[in-house]
């Protein structure tokens, strides 16, 4: 592995870190997931599965760690590997087909669903929510999150993919 990849995907990680565990939580103590945009920026950076599984499981500990949901600990650890290689697939299918600065937040956005889904399901179904448990969290927790993940990649992904190739960093 590469260090200064290393080095760059630690970084996105740290700034995802930082962004979800300022964001309260407020339905049922789930919060919108704000890291995992960062885990698709490092996921649309550098399309390796290596490094996709490392950041794949760091973000998952981490958002465990950070979570206020009940069993948002397991929920995090379940969703984000599955999120972030059905993303890779995604991207890699696509990556030939569109215009990165389009799929990218496309991507983010379905992600940011498919993540949302995987964990409020999850919780619904180990704290006994039930059906409209999971409806309140899509309505209150995912789509916001999923708006919001995809103006921060509408924003921060043609930034970051120009300094990349001003400072000649070549991606995996």
């Amino acid at each position: 592995m590469n260090i200064r990849i290393l080095i760059t995907l630690s970084l996105l990680i740290g700034i995802g870190t930082v962004l979800h565990a300022f964001v309260p939580g407020y339905i049922f103590g789930v919060k919108p997931d704000m890291l995992l945009s960062m885990m698709f920026l490092g996921i649309f950076l550098f399309p390796r599965a290596k490094y996709v599984l490392l950041l794949a499981l760091v973000s998952g500990v981490i958002s465990a760690l950070t979570t206020q949901a009940p069993g948002g600990q397991i929920a995090n650890m379940i969703d984000k590997p599955i999120t972030a290689f059905v993303v890779l697939a995604l991207f890699l299918f696509l990556q030939n087909r569109a215009k990165n600065t389009i799929s990218a937040p496309v991507l983010t956005f379905i992600g940011t669903l498919i993540s949302g889904s995987i964990f409020a399901a999850v919780v619904a179904l180990i704290a006994g929510l039930g059906e409209g448990g999971f409806i309140a969290l899509f309505i209150g927790a995912i789509l916001p999150a999923a708006a919001v993940n995809t103006i921060i990649m509408v924003v921060v992904y043609p930034i970051v993919q120009s300094i990349m190739k001003r400072t000649k960093f070549a991606a995996a």
